[in-house]
């Protein structure tokens, strides 16, 4: 017999359902800016793909933020420029459930970007807390290119460095955070390969 949520709604359902919101969410705020769909698209499939590394009731959380996760991209949202930050505080404000908020408000090193662009504090607004989930969504984003193309951490570490200019705040810290998602990609490929029958 399934979980049922306190309205009595299967909690599958439930989740099921949050995992379409998000993707109709991303759709209107991130299929306008081109090519950054295809990327997004292709980490939410890298996000099912991954599923194995996180418990199971978690796997529509790493889903939904997934599809969710560059929504800060958009002008509409992007009021700081800085898309982990301004992704959640529109998540937030929405009322996403705070695991889905902090896992875009964190996603792929954003603590190490906020540091060079002096943002750490408005940052801090979101717990950081890792996790397998934070961990699973790493590696699919780091595991996608930007035209949605499946690559090697190294090789998306390379684009991203070739990407920005060694003075911008996103190159340098990239420069601090290759090695610690590095780490992450790392810890979701163990738990997957554990995960997977002998």
């Amino acid at each position: 017999m399934s979980q049922a949520n306190k309205l009595g709604q299967p909690v599958a359902l439930k989740a099921m359902e949050s995992v379409t919101e998000a993707r109709q969410v991303s759709e209107r705020f991130v299929k306008p800016l081109g090519r950054r769909w295809d990327h997004v698209q292709a980490v939410a499939s890298r996000a099912q793909e991954l599923g194995d590394a996180v418990a199971e009731p978690e796997r529509p959380t790493l889903v939904a933020s997934a599809w969710l996760h560059d929504i800060g991209y958009s002008p509409e949202i992007g009021h700081t420029r800085f898309h982990p930050l301004d992704g959640a505080r529109y998540l937030k404000a929405s009322g996403w459930a705070d695991v889905v908020v902090n896992l875009v408000a964190h996603h792929s090193g954003a603590r190490f970007e906020a540091e060079q662009r002096g943002m750490a504090d408005q940052l801090a607004e979101f717990p950081f807390q890792e996790t397998a989930l934070l961990d699973a969504l790493v590696a699919a984003d780091l595991t996608v290119g930007p035209d949605g193309e499946r690559v090697s951490y190294d090789e998306r570490i390379s684009e991203i460095l070739s990407r920005y200019p060694a003075s911008d705040p996103v190159h340098q810290a990239w420069l601090v955070a290759a090695p610690v998602m590095r780490a992450a990609v790392e810890r979701t490929q163990r738990r997957l390969d554990a995960a997977q029958p002998k």
